[in-house]
């Protein structure tokens, strides 16, 4: 287990308090459902009870939003707790795991923790490479997680690409696609998934609600699966890994479509913005379709990522870095409210231009 490192959340705030925007951890600023905090609430009023270990209310509201099979949902302590469950019953000592180069490090760290062996496949302009992951599939490979789009480039595959993919995988082979920021996409040739794990044996596609839906501190996942797949890891999940408040909220946020468009809206907005405001200050931006940014920065003493990161920490501009992830001279930014969005852009703009100077 010493082989794997520990996973490292954004920061939340700066050294000496005041006035911080919280722009490292891809949550929404539109918060989460008035329906959803009025039915934890109620909820609360429960806590001496077990909740259901189905998760039934959330499995069969999911179900109806999406027009699915509820035995074929299984639901988790956040979609983290499903993708570590997949790879305890998919692989395992002697197996491998794939994932790219650039992804999720929650991959890495379950593979591990299985007893696994990481394989990690090159990526192309910071985007997953199907014929990279492809070259690197051999008679271990048990499980191929793709984060669509993916954290942190905030690039994404067509779903003919996932497809391709997924034609071209041995039968014995899990394909996980990781879902977690799909409800921003608006690109027309983008799917999560869910059409795949439908009518596939070996397809996996996991959600949050930690994201869009804004239930981040209740950890609430979901995975569609094959009836054998979700049997499996209902099998090996805890009793009860999906509290009875979490249970009540995730029902009444996937209900409250208004909500979620209300965010999508704003996302839509502001994410060109802040693209278009880091590039008109010279920076390189890795196009996004999820609600973050990657923007890039030089080498150069002064002019780094370490340096713009400590310039705008000290303004109460939180963002994430990722070095962990490869990418030492890159910052993610999220998509905030206006007045984050905007102080961001506006000290972006004297960091650049003090650095210039």
């Amino acid at each position: 287990m010493l082989a794997v490192d520990t996973y490292v959340p954004g920061k939340s705030g700066k050294p000496g308090g005041g006035k911080v925007y919280k722009l490292s951890s891809n949550e929404t600023p539109l918060g989460p459902s008035p329906a959803a905090v009025a039915a934890l609430h109620e909820a609360t009023g429960k806590l001496e009870t077990y909740p259901d270990g189905r998760a039934t209310a959330l499995r069969t509201a999911i179900a109806k939003r999406f027009g699915l099979d509820p035995e074929r949902i299984v639901c988790g302590a956040g979609s983290d707790e499903l993708l570590s469950l997949l790879a305890y019953a998919y692989c395992g000592p002697g197996a491998e795991g794939i994932y790219s180069e650039h992804g999720f490090l929650v991959y890495r760290i379950a593979i591990l923790a299985s007893g696994g062996t990481p394989v990690v496949a090159p990526e192309r302009d910071l985007t997953t490479d199907v014929d990279a992951i492809l070259a690197r599939v051999t008679e271990r490979t048990r499980i191929v997680y793709v984060t669509n789009p993916n954290n942190p480039t905030g690039t994404y595959l067509p779903f003919d690409e996932i497809r391709r993919l997924h034609a071209a995988l041995p039968p014995h082979v899990l394909l996980v696609i990781d879902g977690a920021y799909a409800e921003y996409v608006r690109a027309n040739d983008y799917t999560a998934g869910l059409e795949l794990a439908l009518e596939a044996e070996n397809v996996v596609m996991t959600r949050t609600f930690s994201k869009i839906y804004g239930l981040a501190a209740v950890r609430i996942g979901w995975m569609l699966a094959p009836a054998h797949v979700a049997d499996a890891v209902n099998r090996i999940r805890g009793p009860f890994n999906v509290s009875g408040p979490a249970i009540a909220a995730g029902a009444a946020a996937i209900a409250d479509e208004a909500h979620m468009a209300a965010a999508a809206a704003h996302n839509a907005e502001w994410l060109p913005k802040l693209i278009d405001g880091a590039r008109a200050l010279g920076l390189d931006v890795t196009p996004s379709v999820a609600n973050f940014v990657l923007i890039h920065f030089p080498e150069t003493p002064g002019r780094t990522a370490g340096d713009a990161d400590t310039f705008l920490t000290e303004r109460g501009l939180i963002t994430r870095r990722v070095t962990a992830y490869g990418l030492p001279n890159a910052l993610r930014v999220t998509v905030a409210d206006a007045e984050a969005n905007t102080a961001f852009l506006a000290a972006l703009g004297e960091f650049v231009r003090g650095a210039r100077g």
